[in-house]
């Protein structure tokens, strides 16, 4: 096992919930998901997202706008700490006339 698949195996796991809402809910597919993961963070729970490819890829690619809550409060601070049980939200920005 390499340095860096040893630490991540060292982090501790966390269930979260993702919920995902309007065009970012239509591109993938789904409007929520449960999942275990070793991200610390909102952004590495958004990077973890990124890697698989495909449509998340795409719809929350780095320089998209995606706002982000993490239990039910908007952050801008993507280092965000994730505890076990949190729950994050995607959507994109709202625009209103």
């Amino acid at each position: 096992m390499n340095a860096p698949d040893r630490a991540q195996a060292q982090q501790p796991l966390r269930t979260v919930t993702v919920r995902y809402f309007a065009a970012i809910r239509e591109a993938l597919g789904t409007g929520s998901e449960r999942l275990t993961t070793p991200a610390a963070t909102l952004s590495a729970l958004r990077d973890e997202l990124i890697a698989r490819g495909g449509a998340h890829a795409e719809t929350l690619a780095r320089g998209k706008a995606v706002r982000m809550a993490l239990d039910q409060l908007m952050v801008s601070d993507e280092a965000a700490p994730l505890a076990d049980g949190a729950e994050v939200a995607f959507f994109p920005p709202v625009t209103g006339g």
